[in-house]
């Protein structure tokens, strides 16, 4: 399907969600779905230890997963998080702090060798952030990864990134912005793009499905996957939000409007397999 394979390119007109799903059916147990969490499964919360996937999205995955090569959630979020909000989901594999650790199909957590000696360097900067941040700040620890949120203070957000970038220049740490957040993770070469890019090797195709700037490397992958082979099918779907204003959205082939209507949308394959 020319159309669908879009290489480094975004199209020039709309792609069309049904003829996407047409296309997607016909070789579906060669595609992965790639899905974030945080504002994809799931709306984003005050308290992220609140978060919970939005309603339906759970079924719609688990009828989806049976006619598809792989479902994998993709996500900052420790493997252990996931497992514990996937309500029980068989077959899924996850890739947790953005692919520093991961589980396949219901397996042993495994972590990514070059970041543990990290852990006690994120155990104190952990610490350090909640004793120097002021109130409205919140500290989220991730064992291999701090996440410095100011959702419920907005007006903290330059002071917690200002803050967190000088720790991070100070300890050899990288950053990764997002939503309100800006995390802290060990110098490893892992993210979002590079998991994709190494589970599409054998694929016939793939959709990933995100709403934060990470994901945006997630959609290259397919994007350089599909440009080396034309007949990968990629789609890359954004999840609609005011916070990243358009930036996700114009890097990917559709857009939804929040993860309540994700669900919905992923019955539309279940109308052509």
């Amino acid at each position: 399907m020319p159309p669908l394979n879009l290489g480094n390119q975004q199209p020039k007109t709309p792609l069309d969600a049904d003829q996407a799903w047409r296309a997607t059916a016909r070789r579906a147990a060669d595609i992965v779905f790639f899905f974030d969490f945080d504002g994809t499964l799931a709306p984003v919360d005050d308290d992220p230890t609140a978060v919970q996937p939005a309603p339906n999205v759970l079924a719609a995955l688990e009828a989806l997963a049976p006619h598809v090569r792989r479902i994998a959630i993709v996500s900052a979020r420790p493997v252990e998080f996931l497992r514990d909000h996937l309500g029980g989901l068989a077959g899924i594999d996850l890739y947790g702090l953005y692919g520093l650790e991961h589980s396949h199909s219901g397996g042993e957590t495994v972590t990514e060798p070059a970041a543990l000696p990290w852990v006690p360097t994120m155990a104190e900067l952990a610490d350090q952030a909640r004793a120097e941040l002021p109130p409205g700040a919140l500290v989220e620890f991730k064992r291999l990864s701090v996440a410095l949120h100011w959702r419920t203070a907005p007006q903290l957000g330059d002071l917690v990134q200002e803050w967190g970038r000088a720790r991070a220049e100070r300890l050899g740490l990288r950053c990764q912005a997002g939503r309100m957040v800006l995390e802290l993770k060990p110098p490893v070469d892992r993210d979002k793009g590079m998991v994709i890019g190494e589970v599409v090797r054998d694929a016939g195709g793939a959709w990933y499905f995100g709403d934060d700037v990470s994901d945006i490397k997630a959609f290259a992958a397919l994007r350089a996957r599909a440009a080396a082979d034309p007949d990968f099918i990629g789609v890359c779907v954004a999840v609609a939000n005011p916070e990243t204003g358009h930036e996700v959205a114009d890097a990917a082939d559709l857009t939804l409007d929040s993860p309540t209507a994700l669900a919905d949308f992923l019955t539309l394959p279940l109308i052509h397999i």
